[in-house]
């Protein structure tokens, strides 16, 4: 064999091991990829806020709207969390029932995409309105889990 065929066959072979993984594991609430799936969306939503508030004001508004709302939705986020959640460190600052917590995402999130459909970056704002469910449904057990 040729080393190309060689190192098509490592890939496949990597590509496979991972996608078995993703199918067998039980839980991809901690998957590497379903991880780095939500820091990706997370930085995307404070980012939206910010782009959304520079455009709603002009001036020191704008500027304070572009600084003040990212800071504002990563503190509700970090701060209202449940404790011992499989999905997060697990450490609160205010213990938050799990229904809470979960409406507080889907509103960070919802709210993060009616921003980015407003600024007229409707491609981003339908990728964020389809890559959310998906992380959840791949995070299920810890939805359950939140639910109780």
């Amino acid at each position: 064999m040729n080393s190309l065929t060689v190192t098509v066959a490592e890939k496949h072979s990597t590509f496979s091991v991972v996608f078995k993984e993703i199918i067998q594991n039980e839980s991809m609430n901690k998957h590497p990829l379903n991880l780095a799936l939500r820091f990706l969306l997370e930085i995307a939503a404070l980012a939206a806020f910010a782009v959304w508030g520079w455009k709603a004001a002009s001036g020191w508004w704008g500027i304070l709207l572009a600084i003040g709302l990212p800071v504002f939705f990563a503190t509700v986020w970090g701060v209202f969390a449940v404790k011992n959640d499989p999905g997060r460190s697990g450490k609160t600052v205010i213990p938050t029932n799990g229904v809470v917590r979960l409406i507080l995402e889907i509103l960070f999130f919802g709210l993060a995409a009616l921003a980015l459909f407003d600024l007229g970056f409707n491609i981003a704002g339908l990728a964020i309105s389809v890559l959310v469910p998906i992380h959840y449904v791949s995070s299920y057990d810890r939805v359950i889990w939140m639910l109780k």
